[in-house]
Order: structure tokens, then C-alpha cells, then sequence
């Protein structure tokens, strides 16, 4: 299973063990993942899973979607590197990949 890196906006770091299939978001909040709210449960129609993905990571990820952008324009503080960890699926591929969460609760 690969390990995915979240960052907490406290700084904390959390590695945990994702299963392939879940998405990011799954993850974070099976794992307590401070930050990632997830009101909508994954059906990108909000925006409080949003992290910024660590740039080292960003062209392994799938492009985003016409959806998730226009969701991610109602997300607080949008950077270049911000997506919505509801719509990155788990692969083994993602080994060590790193999330800082956002402020997902302003």
C-alpha cells in the first residue's frame, strides 16, 4: 500500500498507509486527518477537502477536470498547486505523495 504525506495546518506531518481505489480524501478522514472537512463526501459539489499538492507530485497526477476547477474557484486562499483530494484516487504510483492541507474550515 502506498504511504501518503498529509501536512496539517499546524505543521503536524502524518504518514499513513492508502489503499488503492480510495481517493485522498477517503484517506484523510479515515485516518483523522485534521483540515480535510469533506462536507459533500466526496461527490466534488463543495470544496473543504482542498490541499495543495506538493509540486514535485503535481505532473504525476491525473489532470483536473472541468468540475473540480470550477469548485476549486470557490475554495479559500486557491494556489497553483491546489486540488481537491476527492478527486485523486489512490495508485501505487502515488508512493510518498504530499498533501498540505488547506484551510478548509475558514
Amino acid at each position: 500500500m502506498p504511504k501518503i504525506i498529509f501536512v496539517e495546518q499546524d505543521g503536524t506531518r502524518k504518514e499513513v498507509e492508502a489503499e488503492a481505489g480510495y481517493t485522498v480524501m477517503e484517506v484523510a478522514v479515515n485516518n483523522g486527518v485534521d483540515g480535510i472537512v469533506a462536507e459533500c463526501g466526496g461527490a466534488c459539489a463543495c470544496a473543504t477537502c482542498h490541499g495543495y499538492v506538493d509540486e514535485a507530485w503535481l505532473d504525476k497526477l491525473p489532470e483536473m477536470d472541468d468540475m473540480e476547477d470550477s469548485m476549486l474557484d470557490a475554495a479559500y486562499e486557491r494556489q497553483d498547486t491546489s486540488r481537491l483530494t476527492c478527486q485523486i484516487e489512490i495508485t501505487d504510483a502515488l508512493e510518498g505523495l504530499v498533501i498540505n492541507v488547506a484551510d478548509n474550515e475558514n
